[in-house]
């Protein structure tokens, strides 16, 4: 069942949590993420451990779970042999598979259907670099096909994440303009700039007058360089903050593994920071890389915490 409110009507009423990395939770289940369609292959070879790794997220306390689209596209799966029917209900699937999820408890649970960016296609890190040689209007064709299939399938919101620069940011837009579904924009980020390098106050302002952008922010960054991110990018939009970093640690994408993955270093991502976030604008608050459903209760006990002590 969909929620009864939008999540735009529930951002104005509030901080909603958000789920944390889709993938962490897929390898604790067991599952091998190899391949270069990274969790998407599972929306064809184990949907069971999809729809399973979404239902940790919700028992967490998660309000808002993410879809395995994000390296989901037709290109994609056409090298793995997929035709474009299968792909678009692999595509279809991803949204159904995180709303089953969510069906279950006794509260509303909203569904965000990941659209990453080229780079994500690409598998070899580009995402973290941006700058791909194409222009607007073919990175507009790129994403277009799969944002009108993930539109078609009912999600509350497209989630445009992990977007390198603002060429692929305004491609984005065009692509989910008049889809019939909002959307939120989300950069990775390094210190203060995009990373392609361009400065944040010009990243942001993309999605500024932009009606059907519900939420803007950051993800796959390291939590320190949300810090700042989130109060400009309230200042520059006025629109409500979303935020899900990665647990601090560094990705090494010629090897695909994360630094300290065998010994864990301390993780700067804290529910700590979440007061100042808030503060700031963020409504929108979860994790992504390496912050699993053990982290994101402890947001969700923080937000309650801080709910109840108003």
């Amino acid at each position: 069942m969909k929620p009864v409110r939008t999540l735009a009507a529930a951002l104005g009423e509030g901080s909603l949590v958000l789920d944390g990395g889709l993938s962490d939770q897929l390898r604790a289940q067991g599952c091998d993420l190899s391949d270069d369609l990274w969790s998407a292959r599972l929306l064809a070879d184990g949907p069971w451990q999809i729809e399973a790794a979404h239902a940790a997220y919700v028992r967490a306390g998660a309000q808002v779970l993410i879809t395995a689209s994000y390296q989901a596209t037709y290109e994609g799966f056409a090298r793995r042999g997929i035709g474009r029917d299968r792909a678009s209900e692999l595509l279809t699937d991803s949204v159904a598979l995180a709303r089953r999820a969510g069906a279950g408890v006794a509260r509303e649970v909203w569904v965000a259907a990941s659209v990453g960016p080229y780079g994500a296609m690409l598998a070899d890190g580009g995402e973290y670099r941006g700058r791909y040689g194409l222009s607007v209007r073919e990175l507009e064709r790129f994403h277009r096909p799969r944002i009108e299939t993930l539109a078609a399938a009912g999600p509350d919101v497209l989630a445009l994440e992990t977007v390198p620069d603002t060429d692929e940011a305004e491609a984005l837009l065009r692509a989910a303009g008049g889809c019939g579904v909002p959307v939120w924009l989300s950069y990775t980020v390094a210190g203060d700039r995009t990373r392609a390098g361009q400065p944040l106050a010009e990243a942001f302002a993309v999605a500024a007058d932009e009606d059907d952008v519900i939420a803007v922010g950051v993800n796959c960054c390291d939590p320190a360089d949300a810090d700042a991110a989130v109060a400009l990018a309230a200042t520059i939009t006025g629109k409500p903050v979303v935020v899900y970093p990665n647990s601090g640690e560094e990705w090494d994408a010629k090897t695909r593994r994360w630094a300290g993955e065998e010994q864990p270093v301390s993780s700067p991502f804290s529910p700590d920071r979440l007061h100042a976030w808030q503060t700031a604008g963020a409504r929108l608050l979860g994790g992504c890389c390496r912050v699993g459903p053990a982290r994101i209760a402890e947001v969700a006990e923080a937000l309650d915490a801080e709910r109840g002590a108003r």
